[in-house]
């Protein structure tokens, strides 16, 4: 046998969902085999009798694959939201449904129904317009 091999066993759960991961280490199995990872370049670092074995990832395909996850939550996400709204639709009155009619807006902004209010003490040029008839509270 060689000088460089060792075997240990780690129970874990299958998960069924699509995902970028092959596996995922939780802390105890990482601390098992004295894991270092660095997340930025996809590294995994363990100590052996002989050295260190880094455990590379291809950035690339790693890349592809996230892609192909985030589109993937995306639809699903999508999908829950669009089966959530039809639902909603079923619900809503037929009465409630109506499109109201609006009143064409007005031709000009300087109606009886505004008001001319000052913004400012020191300038009494500056001013706005609003409703005249606004509830003050």
């Amino acid at each position: 046998m060689a000088r460089n091999y060792h075997v240990e066993h780690i129970n874990f759960y299958a998960a069924d969902f699509n995902t970028a991961y092959h596996a995922i280490l939780g802390r105890p199995a990482l601390a098992k085999f004295m894991v270092v990872p660095h997340y930025a370049y996809l590294v995994l670092k363990m100590p052996l009798p002989i050295g260190v074995l880094d455990l590379q990832a291809n950035l690339s395909i790693a890349y592809a694959c996230e892609i192909e996850s985030l589109t993937l939550a995306e639809a699903t996400d999508l999908s829950i939201l669009m089966a959530s709204v039809v639902t909603d639709a079923k619900t809503v009155p037929t009465d409630d449904l109506n499109i109201p009619s609006l009143d064409p807006p007005r031709a000009s902004a300087k109606s009886k129904e505004t008001k001319e209010v000052g913004l400012s003490l020191d300038d009494p040029s500056k001013t706005m317009k609003i409703g005249a008839h606004l509830n003050p509270k």
